[in-house]
């Protein structure tokens, strides 16, 4: 018999090659190649692929009509989704352990089970029993939701064929195995084939699946990069597992809009929506205190008010610490340079510490002024007036540029009663005069402006 000859897989993109190396030549990872034996050769691949033989059309006699959703009546899961799940749809659900995915999927399930759908929780981490018992906490009570432990995809094939599953949950797709496949359950080739598999089901059949994956120590999703190119939208779990607060961010999605958020707070009867997370950010703000500033970001369609702390203190050791929290550290090192070159502040003798309270993430530069004004306080040892916000994105040559969407972030300060707002002075146009009687607005050229009006 021939000899069967094994590949190396990157466990990070995927990536085949018949020889070991310490780098993957496509990702540039180190130590990222591991052995596995190559599939067997059949005539038929992917066992749930159907039968269809495909026909170009013109691009002029396609109808195009409005995408059906099923809601959940979890409001902030359907807007992240786009507006509801679509029949036929491949999600992925994925974030650190402990964070919350089967506590939401398990609600989700239970809501579109009470609507007469026939859902299918395929729980192959844990037994039938601790997932019951984890749906009498949450009050999950319905004859359509279905469980099972299993973890064998032909098992769990025949099992979605045999219900008549209108709805699918994967909890997770790392423990999935096809037994064809000798490599174990978790591994680059039964990752990347069993959600081949899974995607075809939920094309072929239109039955809408949801898999939820592990991440790594990075924060990425384990497995194959190519298991975000199969779905069609991802979804990712963020928070300190420690706290109530937890944040669900939407990376892809073929049916809305990307880079919405949706806020949660853990609780005994599971997650809790939270519509206004400016107030909950905010609320255990204390006034008056140095190196506090309120900056209104937006993410997605949404905007919310939080607060960036900051502590400078002087250090004995040669080389400062510079920490930030929910900050990126380059941008942090950028505005710390900005504030050395352009105001002359004395930071190379201190240590800064910068948190974004709350646990959240700021990824947009909008917030660079309130970081900028927040480290500048902690400094002076001056505090900010505790009712104005400020915001506006910062260049190098320290000055203060227009940030989008400025209407809905002035009047989420509004609505949360702040008196002052400073943003950059090109938005200023934007803006209607009616709410002159409502908030004061203040525009801004450079950061040096806001800070000596503010610190004074």
């Amino acid at each position: 018999m021939a000899k069967v000859q094994s590949v190396w897989c990157c466990v990070e993109c995927g990536q085949q090659q018949r020889k070991w190396s310490g780098q993957c030549p496509q990702c540039k990872q180190w130590d990222t190649l591991h052995e596995e034996a190559p599939l067997p050769q059949k005539d038929s691949r992917f066992e749930s692929k159907t039968k269809q033989v495909s026909k170009p059309i013109p691009i002029n006699d396609i109808q195009i009509g409005e995408t059906p959703r099923v809601k959940t009546h979890i409001a902030e899961f359907d807007r992240v989704m786009g507006g509801g799940v679509v029949p036929g749809s491949f999600s992925l659900v994925g974030g650190d352990p402990g964070i919350g995915k089967s506590t939401l999927m398990l609600q989700v399930a239970s809501n579109l089970a009470s609507q007469g759908l026939v859902v299918l929780y395929i729980s192959g981490e844990e037994s039938v029993e601790q997932t019951s018992l984890r749906a009498k906490r949450l009050g999950v009570e319905s004859n359509n939701l279905l469980l099972v432990n299993e973890t064998d995809f032909s098992t769990i094939r025949s099992h979605i064929h045999n219900v008549n599953a209108d709805v699918v949950v994967i909890d997770s797709i790392q423990v999935v195995y096809k037994a064809e496949i000798s490599s174990a359950p978790g591994s680059v080739s039964q990752v990347r084939e069993t959600a081949a598999e899974f995607m075809h089901l939920a094309k072929g059949h239109k039955i809408s699946i949801f898999l939820i994956g592990h991440v790594t120590k990075s924060g990425e999703l384990a497995g194959p990069r190519v298991l975000e190119h199969l779905v069609d939208t991802v979804l990712y779990f963020e928070g300190d597992k420690h706290h109530n607060y937890r944040m669900t961010r939407v990376i892809k999605n073929r049916f809305g809009t990307t880079d919405e958020i949706a806020v949660f707070q853990m609780s005994e009867k599971g997650l809790q929506q939270v519509p206004n997370p400016s107030e909950i950010f905010l609320e255990e703000r204390m006034r008056g205190v140095v190196g506090s500033v309120i900056v209104p970001t937006i993410e997605g369609s949404r905007p919310f008010l939080v607060e960036v702390q900051s502590l400078v203190s002087d250090t004995v050791f040669p080389t400062p610490s510079r920490r930030s929290t929910g900050l990126d550290q380059n941008r942090l090192a950028l505005l710390l340079a900005v504030l050395e070159k352009r105001i002359g502040y004395q930071l190379h003798t201190c240590d800064v510490f910068v948190s974004v309270a709350g646990g959240i993430k700021i990824i947009e530069p909008a917030a660079d002024l309130a970081v900028a004004l927040s480290i500048a306080s902690s400094l002076c040892n001056r505090t900010v007036d505790p009712d104005t916000i400020v915001l506006g994105e910062v260049g190098l040559g320290g000055e203060v540029r227009s940030v989008p969407r400025i209407e809905i972030r002035v009047k989420e300060a509004i609505q949360m009663g702040f008196k002052r707002a400073w943003i950059p002075k090109r938005n200023l146009k934007g803006l209607s005069n009616d709410w002159s009687h409502q908030i004061e607005l203040h525009g801004a050229d450079f950061v040096e402006e806001v800070i000596h009006a503010l610190l004074q």
